[in-house]
């Protein structure tokens, strides 16, 4: 899912740069070409035969979980899939009651980059199809308003916003060049220096990580204004405003902007949702073991496991796994793939189950509130022209308002659309948890009005809100992990888990995947790429390796292990 993070807006230096290769969710703090490693010929590897048909337990059945689970049965292993609601995790896509079923609500993944390419191989793999994402400004946005201070301006393009939007760009530049070598380390990402981004990145982990994003900018000349930064905080340009970031590690937000992750958004028609839904159902076409026409769900009987209740470690270094109807499984190895605090409060969990730093990395993993509320509507209206003033009657919306996003889907002319009337994060998130849905759209509907006095909204919905606030829902307690200045130390040790050779014995088998696990938090991307990680451990720990001709994540760990700072 995405996170609320800034790009750099493209000038012409920019422009040309995309002539280059393309930039790529790699890096920069393990630089491995996931999507290489995926299209290789060779696979990912294989286990010993003897191993075939071996159980391991997945638990999750998001995007990780699935995409985990999916690559462990093609290798010829069982794996077991726990989900405690619905195959999606964050992938979740909604549908209003009484409504055109084509009429989706994205719950949370929405918008994807080009540079998530461990994502899209799986997406093109069941083919889903895409549109542009109706970010502000983006090309196949018909227009935006920024509202700020009770001031609206219209737009289609940059330059048509006041001149101070402009400056606020260009801080925001010159910010990430001045602090963080931005141009030098996205051309080390296009062409895959490996030895130059960790040259860049590894002084920028030591100076940085003790840096908060909003002290990033304040240390840069180029955003001595306090209206700059309140600007950028409130408004920003590529997904909208910023300020709910502000607290957190710089670092964060320079893995983001380095490698394009809010760049070029594609939505998925239909939903998100569909992706782990069709890995589930999807029957390779090249598997070991297993016979022809065998898909995840059909080694579940079609569902899988429910809740896991209880994990532990049992004699032979095993892991037993107990879930909700009382039923109680071993297995040699296990792959977790929730939020990682249901390790700390959903699930009884003993000790063993992890060396005690990594238990303190997981207690300290801070999670971002996120919430988000959608109405389906008659027809994209907000395209019909104001005659007064030939505008759009209504555009995509930023404003320093209780909605602060508010993003118009369009299904077609004259078809249902849907409206998501607000998306907000952390502080502005946590002032609609205590509302309905119902006070919800009201309260919406009032910032909008005071935006739009002459738009009548309301009279175009067709059916109820759908809404969630992921800090409130019980199996995540949170939207994604955002580390907090300091937090670089318990990442590594959280990332790196899937390579357990130095790890004691009794502390092996349980590996750890997921978006929060991953260094670009947020983004599926992580999710696919953690899940990749964890399947290597698996493999490896079953006695199994890669083909020599396509090595894995692990195999090649020390040549582009993280950065490693003292502990002291």
């Amino acid at each position: 899912m995405t996170s609320t993070v800034p790009t750099a807006v493209h000038d012409e230096q920019h422009t040309e740069a995309r002539t280059e290769p393309p930039i790529t969710m790699f890096g920069p703090d393990f630089p491995f070409a996931y999507d290489d490693y995926l299209a290789h010929p060779a696979g990912l590897g294989q286990v010993p035969a003897t191993e075939h048909g071996t159980e391991v337990a997945v638990v999750g059945g998001g995007l990780s979980g699935i995409v985990a689970a999916y690559e462990l049965m093609k290798m010829g292993l069982k794996p077991v899939v726990y989900e405690a609601d619905q195959i999606g995790g964050r992938l979740r896509t909604a549908r209003f009651d009484g409504c055109d079923p084509e009429l989706t609500a994205e719950m949370g993944a929405m918008r994807f980059p080009p540079s998530s390419t461990a994502f899209w191989h799986y997406a093109n793999l069941v083919d889903l199809e895409t549109r542009p994402f109706p970010n502000p400004l983006a090309p196949d946005t018909p227009s935006t308003v920024v509202d700020l201070k009770g001031e609206s301006h219209y737009a289609r393009t940059l330059e048509d916003l006041p001149d101070v939007y402009r400056q606020v760009m260009e801080a925001w530049n010159a910010c990430l060049e001045e602090g963080a070598d931005f141009s030098d380390m996205q051309k080390a990402i296009r062409t895959r220096d490996v030895p130059r981004i960790r040259e860049i990145w590894s002084r920028l982990v030591e100076k940085l990580d003790n840096q908060t994003f909003y002290g990033f900018l304040c240390d840069s000349p180029a955003f001595s204004s306090f209206r700059h930064r309140e600007i950028f905080g409130q408004v920003g340009f590529g997904t909208g405003g910023w300020d709910t970031d502000f607290p957190n590690s710089i670092l964060e937000i320079l893995r983001v902007v380095y490698t394009g992750a809010d760049d070029d958004h594609r939505g998925i028609v239909g939903g998100s949702q569909q992706l782990p839904l069709r890995l589930w159902e999807r029957e390779p076409a090249k598997l070991v073991h297993w016979p022809l026409g065998t898909s995840l769900k059909s080694l579940h009987g079609g569902e899988p496991r429910p809740a896991v209740t209880r994990l532990h470690r049992t004699a032979g270094n095993r892991i037993t796994v107990t879930d909700a109807t009382g039923d109680v499984r071993t297995y040699r190895a296990a792959i977790f793939t929730a939020q990682s605090w249901m390790l700390l409060s959903k699930i009884d969990c003993d000790d063993e189950l992890f060396p005690i730093d990594h238990w303190t990395a997981i207690e300290r993993t801070h999670y971002m509130e996120s919430s988000k509320l959608f109405v389906p509507v008659d027809r994209p209206f907000w395209l019909d022209k104001d005659e007064r003033t030939g505008r759009d009657v209504m555009s995509m919306t930023l404003t320093d308002r209780m909605t602060r996003g508010t993003y118009l889907l369009d299904n077609g002319p004259d078809r249902p659309a849907v409206i998501c009337l607000s998306y907000t994060w952390c502080d502005d998130s946590l002032k609609w948890l205590p509302l309905s849905p119902q006070e919800r759209l009201e309260v919406m509907l009032k910032s909008l009005r005071e935006i739009y006095p002459n738009v009548d909204i309301r009279k175009h919905i067709i059916g109820n809100p759908v809404t969630v606030s992921w800090e409130n829902e019980p199996y995540f307690m949170g939207a994604f992990k955002a580390n907090l200045p300091g937090h670089y130390r318990y990442q590594r040790r959280l990332f790196t888990h899937f390579v357990q050779d130095r790890l004691p014995e009794d502390k092996r088998g349980l590996f750890l995947a997921g978006d929060d696990i991953s260094w670009t938090a947020g983004w599926a991307e992580g999710a696919v790429q953690t899940a990749l990680n964890a399947v290597w451990g698996v493999m490896r720990h079953l006695g199994g390796a890669t083909d020599p001709a396509n090595p894995g994540p692990g195999d090649v760990y020390d040549e582009i292990a993280p950065v490693e700072l003292p502990e002291d």
